[in-house]
Order: C-alpha cells, then sequence, then structure tokens
C-alpha cells in the first residue's frame, strides 16, 4: 500500500462511522413500532437493540464489552500508525470504524454510561440481526486473516 493510500485509512474510518450512525437514525426513525421492511428474499430491516456482543452474547455486561472495545480501537490505531500495510491496515481500518461505530451507541444511547444498546437492524431472518458497524468488524476480521497467511501482507 503506498504512502499515499494509507494516509486515506482514516477517511474510511470516519465514512464507517457515518454511514452506520446515519443507518441507524434512519432505522430507528422508521422502524421502530415494530414496524419492518421486506426487501429481497429473506432480506428484511427490522430494529433490535443489542445490551450485549455478538450474538446476544454477555448480555448486561455493557461496560465490560465496551472497555474492551475502546481497548482494541486504541491497540488497533497505534498498530496502524506505527506500522501497518496493505491488506492488513484495510483491515484493522475497517475494524477500528465498525468498533467506534458501535461504541458510539453503547455511550450515547442508554440510561448510563457504557450501558447503551446497540441498534441493530439487518435481518436475514437465519442469522443473528446485524448492521453497518457490524458487517465493517466481520468484512475486517476475514481480512485481517487473509492478511496473516500472507507473509508479505503484515510486517512486524
Amino acid at each position: 500500500m503506498s504512502r499515499a493510500a494509507a494516509r486515506r485509512l482514516p477517511y474510511l474510518v470516519v465514512v464507517i462511522v457515518v454511514v452506520d450512525q446515519l443507518t441507524k437514525h434512519w432505522a430507528l426513525g422508521r422502524l421502530s413500532g415494530n414496524r419492518t421492511i421486506d426487501l429481497v428474499g429473506s432480506l428484511r430491516f427490522n430494529l433490535a437493540f443489542n445490551k450485549g456482543m455478538a450474538f446476544s452474547q454477555a448480555t448486561g455486561a455493557g461496560p465490560v464489552i465496551g472497555g474492551m472495545g475502546f481497548v482494541v480501537v486504541i491497540v488497533l490505531v497505534l498498530w496502524l500508525w506505527r506500522r501497518a500495510e496493505g491488506v492488513a491496515a484495510f483491515a484493522a481500518s475497517l475494524i477500528v470504524g465498525g468498533a467506534v461505530g458501535n461504541l458510539i451507541d453503547r455511550l450515547f444511547r442508554g440510561e448510563a454510561w457504557l450501558r447503551g444498546a446497540v441498534v441493530d437492524f439487518i435481518d436475514l431472518q437465519w442469522f443473528p440481526v446485524f448492521n453497518v458497524a457490524d458487517s465493517a468488524i466481520t468484512i475486517g476480521a476475514v481480512l485481517m486473516i487473509v492478511a496473516s497467511l500472507r507473509k508479505d501482507a503484515v510486517t512486524t
């Protein structure tokens, strides 16, 4: 990855956070009151709230999950700034953007510090409901695994 491309990675993070928050705002306004929007096949928009982590595990552990999210973001940002390159840098940027998007929900969509619920609305009906941030995290994690399998993709 060129130096110019690496300098654009913070913009990727910002775009992910903005798109995530805008789509969640849309979902809150359009899907409240148990409304759903059926799209194609089993894909529908259906508002859900997740106070846990992936697949609604550890519900009620918001402060712990939020704290871990902050640590992940800080570690990845430091790694990106110091030595990440190529696919791994792109993947880390996706993960950071998604993590920040969900951290915003935990911070501002609840009754107390880090006790907010993450807004989910993309419902395949055969998979847990998710959002744009979750998608970025998942794609970033898969790309990070791919990058780790390629010797030349990650510098040490």
